[in-house]
């Protein structure tokens, strides 16, 4: 995970980060726009817009099961792209941040478990999992020199695993009423996209028409849909060639940087963030699952991270690349605190008939991102450029 000056960061991750910091800034000013007009006078109207019906479907729903399909793609297209020629193709060299993101797993869901566990609330258990890679990468970005590139490299790997992580929960612990009929629907669709790869098709047409019929068997099967865009991603070929931008694959997913960074993500900030901010909000966040979610992501993530990475490097299963130090880690942990998208994704998935515990933990997660990115940056920003900070020890 070195970086040296024979040693260069491709391309494709250059534009990669790029895209996600500026994805990044979009995303809190959106944030900030429904936050305020969610509390405005013109409140009721703005909720009432995206509980709009159209098509048989909410407005929000279409954007929450609809156009995040195509994020859930893109996170595939990335994750496939880092299997195959990035950071988590070398075994040696992805074991790290795999480790650190199984870590960053299980301490906030262990967190959020103790306070909630036997509870009507137990359900949000997920919601402090996840990552944010917009907002992570724009606050890492935020610090410029002061941290090496190679510790970018490490929280966009942590990150993808991360959300790996959050795909398996989301479809294992976040399953409506299954429909077998639909799913097996669903699979033979997927097995037609992977025989299509095999025989070498390189057209995406007809890729793309096979995922959005592959998106409705989903929905009506009752796993989520947007898991079908991971399934798409890893039945899009993809060449084993360092930046080979004719591959179907990365020329997908170099079409939707832009998309998904300034469409998809932005929309659906402003879907989900339009949260009611009433007198007692200071109350809601003292609750166990407020509690469980912002101690999930302030505590557990760096907790997580750190800890299951000391262990991994001191039994020798990996170690630290040459120029990160422990503090690297420590705010790299901080910051993978910020959950956003993600944890307000699962947030509605696990309470989806509760909206004032949905508006509870969204706050909580608003609250716990916002103090992992101020404590990550503080934190990185006073001890990354420190001489010796890049050591081993």
């Amino acid at each position: 995970m070195t970086n040296t000056s024979n040693e260069p960061l491709s391309e494709t991750f250059r534009r990669f980060f790029g895209s996600e910091k500026v994805g990044g800034v979009v995303l809190i000013a959106c944030t900030a726009l429904s936050l305020t007009l969610a509390n405005s006078p013109a409140g009721d109207a703005y909720r009432a817009f995206w509980h709009a019906q159209a098509g048989g479907m909410s407005l929000e729903h279409w954007i929450n099961d609809g156009l995040m399909a195509v994020f859930f793609l893109f996170i595939g297209l990335e994750l496939e792209r880092e299997l195959y020629n990035g950071e988590l193709s070398n075994p040696r060299k992805a074991l790290l941040p795999i480790v650190a993101a199984l870590g960053g797993v299980l301490a906030p869901a262990l967190i959020h478990f103790g306070l909630n566990a036997g509870t009507a609330t137990q359900d949000g258990v997920g919601i402090p999992m996840a990552t944010d890679i917009a907002f992570a990468l724009g606050v890492l970005a935020l610090l410029g020199n002061r941290v090496p590139w190679s510790l970018k490299v490490f929280l966009a790997a942590l990150a993808v695993m991360d959300d790996l992580a959050a795909i398996i929960v989301i479809a294992v612990f976040y399953t409506a009423k299954l429909s077998p009929a639909w799913l097996l629907g669903a699979f033979a669709v997927f097995a037609a996209l992977v025989v299509m790869n095999r025989l070498r098709i390189t057209t995406l047409a007809p890729y793309l028409l096979g995922g959005a019929l592959l998106w409705f068997l989903m929905l009506k099967s009752g796993v989520h849909s947007t898991i079908a865009g991971v399934m798409l991603a890893f039945a899009i070929p993809y060449s084993a060639r360092r930046d080979d931008e004719t591959s179907p694959s990365h020329r997908l997913e170099h079409f939707l940087h832009k998309p998904v960074a300034f469409i998809v993500l932005p929309l659906f900030a402003l879907a989900n963030t339009a949260i009611v901010i009433d007198a007692g909000w200071q109350a809601s966040l003292a609750t166990p699952n407020s509690l469980g979610i912002i101690l999930g992501l302030v505590v557990g993530k760096p907790l997580g991270i750190v800890a299951l990475s000391a262990i991994a490097v001191a039994v020798g299963i990996c170690r630290l690349p040459e120029d990160i130090g422990w503090s690297h880690v420590a705010g790299v942990g901080l910051i993978a605190g910020i959950g956003f998208t993600m944890s307000i994704f699962i947030a509605n998935l696990a309470f989806p008939v509760q909206a004032e515990l949905v508006n509870a933990s969204k706050m909580a997660i608003l609250v716990g991102s916002l103090i992992s990115a101020v404590l990550g940056y503080a934190w990185l920003k006073a001890t990354g450029a420190r001489p010796g900070a890049a050591t081993n020890s």
